[in-house]
């Protein structure tokens, strides 16, 4: 009878050492699925390639064993040739795992097999887990599980991973194989010349492997050493107490297996390609035997069809230029209601909270200026990041789940690669719209550093949610004034405009600084097209509201309310018969105007750099002379407030270049430098897109000025 994966183990288990199980698997297989669903941990599951970048652990207990379970990067090889590959290959190979994992894709279990076959000559206790089996089915593929284990040797049980209970046999298989005393590395028959070189270099290595240690078996690492991979060998005399690779017995080792090369006439600098090749020819001959297939199956017709439209040359890019259309007018348009009735709420509490601290007989200054200063900013900002990210990140990640991201990354890499960019970049661009801070988070995924630094200092240029307000409230006050059905339409419409050329300058300043500062030529990554599958709705919205939104709401709000603070100090206290807001705003004027903006404008960009959500209500508490955030809901009273102030058409433009390009928000700031661990970077991240506005911005005032002179 099957047990449950966690917590059925007796409370006697709790205190026993822990079994070390290292997760592998290939992008996109459903291995952080199968490590959620055993840990109970909520780790982000991703239908594209590359989603864990760190090594993550968790527990689980069985009726017979306490596991820590590992989730190491998603691979295609052991032979590492990439940042996640290397982290994976460590970790198998040097971390000190007492069985290992690895999950495959039923539907291409060839694919997979390749690194099976690794992890199983490094691991000696190695369970196959055979995942989508449901996904197979429906491309008439059909995976025999006795056969598969019949050739390996190793324990082979299939799941539907996103069906927790299908994991119970790899549970029981699992508490199975780590009680086995006397397991053997999976052997993998090589050709004769390196067969004879590895016999010949072992009996070297024994002489330095201490039986009483946890080292790697002497096959494996003889395979190493005549394969010759630095980085590789670097961790091995890491694992072995150091110096191993530059010792006496490795070097006769070496030597010992260059002589059987030398005397067959074959380089040894041929063993790697030898090593690869006998990996693949054993895949295919096991997978011959174990995995069948029916032609002409509905499922993958379909995939195919769609893929002709997702990725063909006519139909792509308009595509994706409707669907962002579609998912920003649902964002703002959605957002709308829920934002007023959450401001109402939250606002509903202020007069409450002034009188709470004043009846605590804090003096009253201090308490208005925690209530209209920290509280009401703190309430603003929420009420207008929260709906919106709460419809855009669900709506991000069902993409995501869906598989249609790496159609997207896929459709963009040609572009990025004639920046001298990574295609993966198109992916935390995506991001960038939800956040920037989770933009600049997702580009860990980049494995190249140049490129990945390329991504975080441009991931700024397209516009988060919180500037999306900013815009669309400049928008419909001067370009798409009229009915309020029709505004919204046209008003979404022009963002998406304003959204391209952000897109553009993300292009232009990519290309320009891969010319420069980062030059280097464009590395090469693999970018599986996975297979098309139902979301799980209730699932991705749990998620993605509490791995993103929540997370990047609580970084917004621990800086909202500081400066909402500063803020109302320096609209409420007076130096002559000014406040320290006006003149700010006055040295600011020069500036402004020479953008085509004024200094209230900028001011209320400096002052709105914990959130952009702030900076218009910033901007006409300072047009208004008010010592709170203005709260102006009529669009009406707002296009004669900002008339009044002098706006037109030219500084509307100029505020929608601004808002589009300068420095990031604060949480995206502190996020760079946790990346980048750069000052230097970190400042060129906000230096780069300001500098851009303020020329282009320059450049539009200048010519509308011309033209006016012209016309006069």
């Amino acid at each position: 009878m099957s047990h449950k994966c966690k917590d059925s183990a007796p409370s006697s288990r709790r205190g026993a050492p822990q079994t070390v199980v290292a997760l592998a698997g290939n992008p996109n297989v459903g291995k952080s699925t199968v490590f959620n669903a055993l840990t109970g941990m909520n780790q982000h599951t991703g239908n594209w390639p590359g989603k864990t970048v760190a090594v993550t652990s968790g527990t689980y207990e069985s009726r017979e064993n306490s596991y820590r379970l590992v989730d190491i990067p998603g691979t295609y090889s052991l032979l590492a040739h990439s940042r996640e590959e290397e982290v994976a290959r460590d970790f198998v190979c040097f971390g000190g795992c007492d069985a290992a994992v690895v999950v495959c894709d039923a539907s291409c279990l060839e694919r997979n097999m390749n690194l099976v076959l690794q992890v199983a000559e490094a691991v000696p206790r190695t369970v196959v887990c055979v995942n989508l089996l449901d996904e197979a089915r429906r491309r008439g593929i059909s995976v025999d599980l006795s056969a598969l284990s019949r050739r390996l040797g190793l324990a082979a049980v299939g799941a539907v991973a996103r069906k927790k209970k299908t994991l119970n046999r790899l549970c029981d298989t699992l508490d199975g194989c780590v009680k086995k005393e006397d397991a053997l590395p999976f052997r993998v028959p090589y050709p004769n010349v390196l067969e004879e070189a590895v016999a010949a270099a072992i009996p070297f290595i024994e002489t330095r492997l201490d039986g009483g240690k946890k080292h790697p078996d002497a096959r494996w690492v003889a395979l190493r050493l005549i394969e010759g991979d630095p980085t590789l060998l670097r961790q091995l005399d890491g694992s072995l107490g150091g110096g191993f690779t530059d010792s006496e017995a490795a070097k006769a080792a070496v030597l010992a297996a260059k002589a059987v090369f030398d005397a067959a006439g074959v380089e040894i600098n041929r063993a790697g390609d030898m090593i690869a090749a006998s990996l693949v020819a054993l895949s295919e001959d096991i997978c011959r035997d174990a995995v069948k297939t029916e032609k002409g199956t509905p499922g993958a017709a379909f995939d195919r069809r769609l893929d002709k439209v997702l990725t063909g040359r006519i139909g792509a890019y308009p595509i994706m230029l409707l669907l962002l259309c579609f998912i920003f007018w649902l964002t703002l348009v959605g957002a709308n209601y829920p934002s007023e009735a959450l401001s109402a709420l939250l606002m509903s509490f202020q007069d409450k909270l002034h009188g709470f601290l004043m009846h605590t007989g804090l003096w009253e200054g201090a308490c208005d200026a925690l209530v209209y200063g920290a509280y009401r900013v703190l309430a603003w900002v929420v009420s207008v990041m929260l709906p919106p990210m709460a419809i855009f990140f669900p709506l991000f990640t069902l993409l995501e789940d869906f598989g249609y991201l790496p159609r997207i990354a896929f459709n963009l890499d040609k572009p990025f690669r004639r920046c001298r960019a990574c295609g993966k970049q198109a992916l935390t661009m995506c991001m960038g719209f939800g956040c920037n801070a989770a933009g600049v988070v997702g580009c860990r995924i980049i494995d190249s550093p140049r490129e990945r630094l390329l991504a975080v200092l441009t991931n700024n240029f397209v516009p988060c949610n919180g500037r999306f307000p900013m815009m669309l409230t400049v928008l419909t006050v001067f370009f798409a004034y009229g009915s309020s059905g029709a505004s919204s339409f046209t008003a979404v419409l022009l963002l998406c405009a304003v959204v391209l050329c952000g897109i553009g300058a993300t292009f232009g300043v990519t290309a320009l600084l891969s010319h420069t500062v980062l030059r280097g030529q464009p590395s090469s990554f693999t970018l599986e097209l996975p297979p098309y599958r139902i979301p799980q709705v209730g699932r991705v919205i749990v998620r993605s509201i509490f791995d993103r939104t929540l997370f990047v709401l609580g970084r917004a709000a621990a800086v909202a309310a500081p400066a909402g603070l500063i803020i109302w100090l320096c609209a409420n206290i007076n130096i002559g018969d000014a406040s320290i807001l006006s003149h700010f705003c006055d040295i600011l004027e020069p500036v402004g105007s020479l953008m085509g903006l004024d200094g209230t404008i900028l001011a209320a960009f400096i002052l709105g750099l914990p959130a952009n959500e702030i900076v218009v209500p910033i901007m006409l508490m300072a047009y208004l002379s008010q010592g709170t955030l203005a709260d102006v809901s009529s669009i009406v009273q707002l296009r004669e407030i900002l008339t009044a102030n002098g706006w037109t058409p030219v500084t509307a433009v100029c505020m929608l270049i601004f808002s589009l390009m300068h420095w990031p928000c604060s949480t995206t700031i502190i996020t760079v430098y946790r990346e980048t661990r750069s000052v230097k970077w970190t400042l060129l991240s906000a230096l780069i897109p300001t500098l851009c506005g303020f020329v282009c911005c320059t450049a539009v005032n200048g010519a509308a000025t011309l033209i006016n002179s012209l016309i006069r």
